[in-house]
């Protein structure tokens, strides 16, 4: 009996082992299939809401495509798509500057004082780059870096003109220093030289002006990495106020006594005439002497019409001291010697920009007067911003006068004019008068003074000016000026956004 006893539990207990090795087989292996499976799952059909998307494209600035595919990439998480796209877009910077870069803003920077000015244009792909803050803040900082690099001329190194170079390159192989080393070295010391010479003139290779660890040619590298898109300075244009102008230098006190002695003089000529006619101009000019004008009633006018000091005494006692009477004598004055005051020199003035609602157009102007009590007034100051407005209204303007127009594109112009069917049919009398008509008219349309003045039609813009020297006693002249319009000479690419997007959705299922 005991034996089959013991025999019996014996097959059950071995039976019962193998069934729970081999469960357990499978429960140990489950868990590192299971760990993968939803990894898998994730990075094959991870949902990206559109609100994802948007978020961060907002954050970024990056299109919206390489936004679903960061996202993706790393599984929906923001943050990590964000750091996703700055290490890409670090990675793929300099591919970027193959591109098409033709949206983007116009720029401008005026330095205190009105005395300094840039204007610059900075590229970059598409408007919503262009539109967002970051990019905003890149392109006036990059005015502002123009306008604190006193020596540069261009934007990048390759820029710079060959020919300049080459020149350069013969002028120092000729230098002692350079005959005095080694002939197997001199080019090498010669090219570091140029080197030096083209970086120190290339906006680019200058330190940038919150960061002066990095170059601006390494900062726009960061923006690009992190916007995702090409961004390029295309150009720029500085103005300096009076550069290259001559300027008066006066000795105010012996201005005064110079003028008060003619004034003496002048009266004494007068009382010493014996014909008759001129008894009224004598007693004109004593009472010029003999009338008390205060140095506040001149200061009280001088306010008023921002009128020479001395003008502003002469009229007061021209007008018996009538201080409204005083400011009429001084506009009819100043209105009949408004083109003898072409003559003199105006090196004073103020630099004035314009950048018109979007940042697609942009003016940088010089408006010139002959002191700089003058160009503080408001009146002045106002007149400035106007003719920046002018610019900017008037899409066919180039030169300020038609006197600055380039006598030999003229010629070249009279020359085809003179050619043409319709003309060579007109009696040759009077051809000559027809071709200077139709040049006349030509001129006048792109010469600034000849516009439309925009604050009142009836008049031109030369017309104000004349107003202005009248009503001001100064001369004022408009130097010059430059316009932006973003873009401009560009090819823009053309874009199929549907087709775009389908494209785009293509390879991020590809991936």
């Amino acid at each position: 009996a005991p034996p089959p006893v013991v025999e019996a539990p014996a097959p059950v207990v071995v039976e019962a082992a193998a069934p729970a090795a081999a469960a357990a087989a499978p429960a140990a292996a489950a868990p590192a299939k299971a760990a993968k499976a939803p990894a898998a799952a994730a990075g094959a059909a991870v949902a990206i809401s559109a609100k994802q998307v948007k978020e961060l494209r907002d954050a970024s600035g990056a299109g919206m495509m390489t936004c679903k595919q960061a996202l993706t990439e790393c599984n929906g998480d923001v943050e990590e798509a964000t750091i996703w796209l700055r290490k890409k877009g670090m990675a793929s910077a300099d591919k970027k500057a193959s591109r098409i870069a033709t949206d983007g803003a116009i720029a401008a920077y005026i330095h205190s004082g009105s005395r300094l000015g840039v204007v610059c244009e900075v590229n970059c792909e598409t408007d919503f780059v262009a539109k967002g803050e970051r990019f905003r803040t890149l392109a006036s900082d990059m005015a502002m870096q123009i306008a604190a690099c006193p020596d540069i001329e261009y934007v990048s190194p390759d820029d710079v003109d060959p020919a300049v170079v080459e020149k350069e390159r013969a002028v120092q192989m000729r230098m002692e220093d350079i005959l005095a080393k080694p002939e197997a070295i001199r080019a090498k010391i010669v090219q570091g030289r140029l080197d030096k010479m083209v970086n120190e003139k290339a906006l680019l290779m200058q330190p940038w002006i919150r960061d002066n660890s990095v170059t601006v040619g390494d900062y726009i590298k960061g923006v690009v990495a992190e916007l995702g898109e090409k961004i390029s300075v295309r150009r720029f244009q500085k103005y300096i106020l009076g550069e290259g102008l001559e300027k008066r230098t006066e000795d105010f006190a012996a201005e005064v006594a110079a003028q008060t002695e003619a004034l003496a003089a002048k009266a004494a000529a007068a009382k010493a005439a014996p014909a008759v006619e001129e008894v009224k101009k004598v007693e004109v000019e004593k009472k010029v002497i003999t009338v008390t004008v205060t140095a506040k009633q001149v200061k009280e006018l001088r306010d008023k019409t921002a009128a020479g000091m001395m003008d502003c005494k002469q009229a007061l006692g021209e007008c018996d001291g009538d201080f409204e009477e005083a400011v009429i004598w001084l506009r009819k004055k100043g209105m009949a010697s408004a083109d003898k005051k072409a003559s003199r020199v105006a090196a004073e003035g103020m630099v004035a920009m314009y950048i018109h609602a979007g940042s697609r157009l942009g003016v940088l102007v010089e408006v010139n007067c002959e002191t700089d009590f003058v160009a503080r007034g408001d009146k002045f100051k106002e007149l400035v911003q106007n003719i920046a407005l002018q610019v900017a209204a008037c899409p066919e303007v180039k030169y300020v006068s038609p006197a600055d127009v380039d006598p030999e594109m003229l010629e070249k112009e009279r020359a085809v004019q003179m050619k043409m069917e319709d003309i060579l049919a007109k009696p040759e009398a009077i051809r000559a008068k027809i071709v200077q008509g139709r040049l006349d008219k030509m001129v006048n349309e792109k010469a600034l003074l000849m516009q439309d003045y925009v604050r009142d039609n009836d008049k031109t813009v030369d017309t104000i000016l004349k107003e202005a020297i009248a009503e001001i006693g100064e001369k004022i002249s408009i130097r010059r000026f430059t316009k932006f319009n973003l873009g401009e000479g560009l090819t823009k690419k053309v874009d199929d956004f549907a087709a775009e997007v389908a494209a785009a959705t293509g390879q991020v299922k590809s991936a």
